[in-house]
Parts: C-alpha cells; sequence; structure tokens
C-alpha cells in the first residue's frame, strides 16, 4: 500500500480566477500503472491525466512536448478539452512549457497567451454531441438536465449574438459527469456548427475562448491550481 499524489487545478476559470472545471494530474508510475481507470473513478473529477512522458525544451514557457492519457469516471477519452488545456499550464507553472501535447487522438499544439492558454484540435476528435438550442440564456440556466442517462446532451443559447457570445450547460451522465461545469471538446464542435469565434460562458459562469483555424478549432481560457492531495493506492 503506497500513495499517489494528485495535483487538482481548475480550468476556464472567469476573470477572478473562481469556478472552472476541475482536473485531477497525476504523474504516471509504477502507483498507476494499469489502474488508471479506478484512479480516475475513486477521484470523481470530470477528467484525470495521466502524464505519460515529459520532454523539455531550452525553454521553461514553451518548447516541450508531453505525453499523457484522459481518464472521466467510467472510460478512457482520445481527446479532451478541458485536460489539454489545464495540463499544459500546469507543465508551464512546473518549469516545463510544452508546445506539443501528444494524446490518443493526435497531436494538439499548445499556446501561451498571458493569463490564457490555447491549444488546438481538430474537431472530429470530439465526441458527438446532441445539439438542443435554447430561445434564451435563462433557458439554458433553468434546463433541467437529470432525466439524461446517457449520450452527450449540449443545451445553448445566444446570450449576444453579435458579439459571439453563447450560453452553454452540458451533460454527460455515461461517462459518469452529470453535468460537466466546463467542456473544451464541446466548445470545439459548438464552434465548428456555429462556424465562428466564441466566447462561451458555461455552466456556473466558468469561461471558454475559441476561434477558427482551418480545420482545427482553437481553445482558450485561464487556470488556477487549486490543491494537492494523496490518494491510497
Amino acid at each position: 500500500m503506497g500513495t499517489l499524489k494528485v495535483d487538482v487545478v481548475r480550468v476556464f476559470t472567469d476573470e477572478s480566477g473562481n469556478l472552472g472545471n476541475e482536473l485531477g494530474i497525476v504523474r504516471s508510475g509504477p502507483a498507476s500503472a494499469g489502474r488508471e481507470q479506478d484512479i480516475a473513478a475513486r477521484l470523481g473529477f470530470s477528467e484525470t491525466v495521466f502524464l505519460e512522458a515529459v520532454a523539455s525544451a531550452d525553454s521553461a514557457a514553451s518548447g516541450g512536448t508531453a505525453a499523457l492519457r484522459i481518464f472521466t469516471p467510467t472510460t478512457e477519452l482520445p481527446f479532451a478539452g478541458h485536460p489539454s488545456v489545464g495540463t499544459a499550464w500546469w507543465l508551464r507553472e512546473q518549469g516545463t512549457g510544452v508546445g506539443v501535447l501528444h494524446e490518443p487522438a493526435g497531436d494538439v499544439a499548445v499556446e501561451y497567451d498571458g493569463t490564457l492558454t490555447w491549444i488546438s484540435a481538430k474537431p472530429n476528435w470530439a465526441p458527438k454531441f446532441e445539439w438542443l438550442p435554447q430561445d434564451s440564456a435563462d433557458a439554458v440556466e433553468g434546463f433541467d438536465g437529470s432525466e439524461f442517462s446517457r449520450g452527450h446532451h449540449y443545451v445553448y443559447a445566444w446570450a449576444d449574438e453579435a458579439a459571439g457570445r453563447l450560453r452553454s450547460r452540458m451533460f454527460a451522465p455515461a461517462m459518469g459527469i452529470a453535468e460537466d461545469e466546463a467542456t473544451g471538446a464541446a466548445a470545439v464542435r459548438v464552434t465548428e456548427k456555429l462556424g465562428r469565434d466564441l466566447q462561451i460562458t458555461q455552466g456556473s459562469g466558468s469561461q471558454l475562448f475559441t476561434k477558427l483555424d482551418g480545420d482545427f478549432v482553437r481553445v482558450g481560457g485561464a487556470t488556477v491550481f487549486d490543491r494537492s492531495l494523496e490518494l491510497d493506492v
């Protein structure tokens, strides 16, 4: 019996560093090998990242690479947005900023821009979502997703269409996520669907920014460190 260190960050916070989606970050090793799904389920975050390898570059700000695997409480994902953004930010805080994250879906480019960390992804790397457009932001906020038992359901409405501001919520119970606070993969998909750059307010008020970039969509947001914990394994 031993302990496993888990760093927890919050991704896509508001401008004051509040809210955001919790992410567990684990450096892979003998204590986690082959037990990733069980560990992710025990932690209970919408996603937990297991860092397989980190290769430093000359600059601590960018240029290195990292390989990672991403798990929800019930399944492994080939790509996910908030784990990619959060891990890239955390690596820079550790002095090993990266330019690329190697994920099962493909290589995810990383950029750092002040308080925001950006990643680039192809829309087809993300899950397919059931789109549930609403008439108003108030309708999104009052939406009852408690009856969903499977699938990925993205509820959204324009808060300000001219400005590209979207209000959204996402429910994915089959992945062990009754409601996700901030979903980068869904931001990639909805940006492709709507065909424009967006500022998305999701969940309780988390903030995601997106930009169309050819065959890719860039997703950015702010991340803060929340806490460290130890898990008995």
